[in-house]
């Protein structure tokens, strides 16, 4: 009979409340666990990770002097953020040429360095400028780790180089675009993590697409624009605009010269790359010969005829392979036939949103006659808005090379602080998949992004990783939740430390987390998260209050749990995290011992 009670007690509450408990008969989803795991740096933590690093030497150097800056040029000292100057420290050097490079072994790509710190001196031998900027970022993330340890510099050498040719972001989703700030600190950060692709593209900015992508930017939003290129610039950062004229445009004389104004427009603003995007539309716009037409037209007519301009992107109608005609009738094939071998194409995987595998990528390439451009649809949320994805990047395959795809750029949250997490590790992945590691890297993530607080950082992003819907992502892996009647000590005190320590994180990220940018982005999410471990504590209480048969207190500790839960609720429901396991968890408790209170 007691049995009887409770499952039609979870029946009913199913139905009536907004977050819907499990039934003992109901599974969670079959999540794979997270790849990779935590790596000892020993205080010397790199990102993204190099190709080869070894040790020749067996030297150490005392960093308490710095380091001699002197014979590096004044546009390449800017990286060295986080590294004492001082004409005593020790003597280094960056160079770059290709014919230096290639008496140094260094590999003949754009990005491309070998780092030496030797017995006499540090140097950075670039193939490029870029790649001598990159072997000095990868030295300030040295020497920064070595003091914060209160450790001496190991002598080693470093060779590397990109495995991708465009490593980066789109800002391609709905909803809120991202503020001028934020997209200024991205460019910053992207540089720092060795990326080169930033593809301007948010959805609901009105100049970008239908109905006033033929309208000029008015003079305070063109400033904006031009100050982003000349950041970008900065951190070795292309600036990609991109323009969205397929919903309404009419395969006209006019609607050709808007677009060259346009692209004229933004070029003396200093944009020096572009991207088309028919995504998301109907009608006449998805016509695939008009398509290629008109990219070929302004290869000849725009790219071509400007000093500096790079290859056009193109985001394709059949953007993934779910509604892509595969015949030779299909967009794709009528690309690979007719499109400019110079133009690179976005593809999205599999699906919208989905792991990246060879058999996608070779279903997309073999179509178009080219290596594609990845647009990875992770960690953007506009489909699940009331959640964050904090989670680990995993799903990309590690055997990809730059045969298969030309690059991989991550879409992100809306909430571009709390996306930088993701796209620390999307560099990560970019630089070296071979190499990539989902869980270090993710692990990793959070002193660079949280350094104030990067533990409790860590707790509120394990516990924030689920949609919950579409492409679901682990969440909560560390921790066993478990029914009323059905645990162990070990369970229950585990679980309730957890608690402890989601109640206590969000005030210690406000206090002393060092990024507050990120904090106010994410407020709303802390409270709630703060409000969940608060009841997670006072669900496990109330077993243990049942467990005693103390019936006064039990009914006062569920009144106080339940009324708790229901005032709570709505403003959990606007900015979820733990839906996988902790919220159901609560709910779970309340369902199952309702009988118990009633009768």
């Amino acid at each position: 009979m007691k049995r009887l009670l409770l499952a039609t007690s979870v029946a009913m509450l199913a139905l009536v409340n907004p977050i819907t408990a499990l039934s003992k008969k109901e599974s969670k989803p079959d999540l794979n666990p997270i790849p990779g795991k935590v790596l000892d740096h020993k205080g010397i933590v790199i990102n993204p990770t190099p190709v080869k690093i070894t040790r020749p030497y067996s030297g150490m150097y005392n960093i308490s002097a710095g380091l001699n800056l002197s014979n590096i040029p004044d546009d390449l000292t800017y990286v060295m953020t986080e590294t004492p100057v001082s004409k005593d420290g020790i003597y280094t050097e960056a160079l770059y040429g290709e014919e230096l490079a290639q008496k140094n072994d260094v590999k003949p790509v754009s990005g491309a360095y070998r780092l030496y710190i030797g017995p006499h001196k540090i140097s950075v031998i670039g193939y490029d400028k870029v790649g001598a900027a990159y072997g000095l970022t990868t030295l300030n993330q040295i020497v920064a780790g070595v003091i914060k340890n209160g450790q001496d510099l190991p002598m080693m050498e470093i060779e590397d180089y990109p495995a991708l040719k465009n490593r980066g972001v789109v800002e391609g989703f709905y909803g809120e675009p991202w503020s001028h700030e934020t997209r200024l600190s991205m460019l910053d950060f992207m540089g720092r993590n060795k990326m080169n692709c930033y593809v301007y593209g948010p959805k609901d900015d009105p100049y970008h697409r239908t109905p006033s992508w033929r309208q000029p930017y008015p003079e305070k939003e063109g400033k904006r624009i031009a100050e982003l290129a000349e950041r970008a610039n900065k951190n070795n950062v292309r600036f990609v605009w991109a323009i969205h004229p397929g919903g309404d445009i009419r395969w006209d004389k006019a609607d050709y010269d808007s677009l060259l104004n346009k692209f004229s427009a933004m070029y003396d603003l200093g944009v020096r790359q572009f991207a088309i995007f028919f995504d998301d539309i109907k009608g006449e716009g998805t016509d695939s010969h008009k398509q290629a037409k008109l990219l070929n037209d302004l290869v000849k007519d725009f790219v071509k005829q400007k000093d500096g301009v790079e290859n056009l992107i193109l985001c394709p109608t059949d953007y993934n392979q779910g509604w892509a005609n595969p015949t030779e009738n299909g967009q794709l094939a009528i690309y690979g036939r007719e499109l400019d071998p110079a133009v690179d194409v976005f593809w999205t995987g599999k699906v919208v949103c989905g792991d990246i595998e060879p058999a996608s990528m070779e279903f997309v390439d073999t179509r178009i006659k080219r290596p594609a451009l990845v647009w990875w649809n992770f960690p953007v949320s506009d489909y699940c808005r009331h959640n964050l994805l904090m989670g680990p990047v995993y799903g990309l395959d590690t055997t990809l090379t730059g045969d298969a795809m030309v690059g991989l750029l991550s879409n992100p949250m809306e909430n571009g602080e709390a996306s930088k997490s993701a796209i620390y590790s999307v560099a990560d992945y970019d630089w070296n998949p071979a190499a990539y590691n989902p869980l270090d890297s993710w692990t990793r993530s959070f002193e660079a992004i949280m350094p104030g607080a990067p533990e409790e950082y860590g707790t509120f992003a394990i516990h924030a990783c689920d949609p919950p819907k579409n492409y679901r992502r682990n969440e909560s892996w560390n921790v066993e939740t478990f029914r009323y009647d059905n645990y162990t000590p070990q369970q229950y005190n585990a679980l309730k430390n957890e608690f402890s320590k989601i109640k206590a994180a969000p005030d210690a990220m406000f206090t002393k987390g060092g990024n507050m940018p990120l904090v106010v982005e994410i407020a709303p999410w802390l409270v709630q998260f703060s409000n969940l471990g608060d009841r997670g504590l006072k669900a496990l209480e109330l077993i243990k209050i049942y467990e005693s048969g103390d019936k006064v207190k039990f009914k006062e500790a569920y009144n106080r749990l339940k009324l708790l839960n229901d005032i709570q609720k709505p403003g959990y429901m606007d900015h979820r995290s733990g839906t996988l396991r902790l919220q159901p968890f609560i709910e779970n408790v309340l369902t199952d011992l309702a009988p118990y209170y009633n009768n």
